[in-house]
């Protein structure tokens, strides 16, 4: 499988556009992202299906 994102790239889940994300990491197969600003949230961990860059402009 092919790496579709960076570690350090702003994305945001596709059921959730509004909240970006920061990758983390990306391993087995799924991405590990941080709450962009918010280091007391949780990690999320989406397949690559689940997530897209995050655009500013919506």
């Amino acid at each position: 499988m092919e790496n579709k994102f960076k570690s350090g790239d702003i994305v945001c889940a596709k059921v959730n556009p509004t909240t970006p994300l920061k990758v983390r990491v990306f391993a087995r197969k799924v991405y590990y992202c941080d709450v962009l600003d918010q280091p007391e949230e949780k990690e999320k961990v989406y397949f690559a299906r689940e997530i897209k860059f995050y655009n500013t402009k919506d």
